[in-house]
């Protein structure tokens, strides 16, 4: 397996997640998420997606995180993309931060 891999993600932060200041309540962020990962599994592009949606900075690049290596993410992040194939997108992944989708791209 390679050591490092490329992914970009949407994140929902919700009231009390680490590092948040999203107003929404911990059940609309999953409902939320649940919405977008349809939305992306009906066919709209994960870039799109993140533009419009995610609560982090990298939403301006479409949720590019770029490269990065085991360590560097939280361990649940970590686990789901690395397990990812290249171009698949995971089920909504719960971290201290929120919900995520990650589509691994490298």
């Amino acid at each position: 397996m390679s050591d490092q891999i490329g992914a970009s993600h949407i994140l929902l932060m919700y009231d009390g997640s680490l590092r948040s200041t999203a107003t929404r309540s911990q059940d609309e962020a999953q409902q939320k998420i649940a919405e977008i990962k349809a939305e992306i599994d009906g066919g709209i592009e994960f870039a799109d997606a993140a533009r419009a949606n995610s609560d982090c900075p990298s939403s301006a690049q479409g949720g590019d995180l770029g490269s990065f290596g085991r360590g560097m993410m939280v361990p649940e992040f970590e686990e789901s993309a690395f397990g990812l194939q290249v171009g698949a997108t995971s089920d909504v992944v719960t971290t201290d931060f929120g919900y995520h989708l990650i589509m691994r791209t490298s």
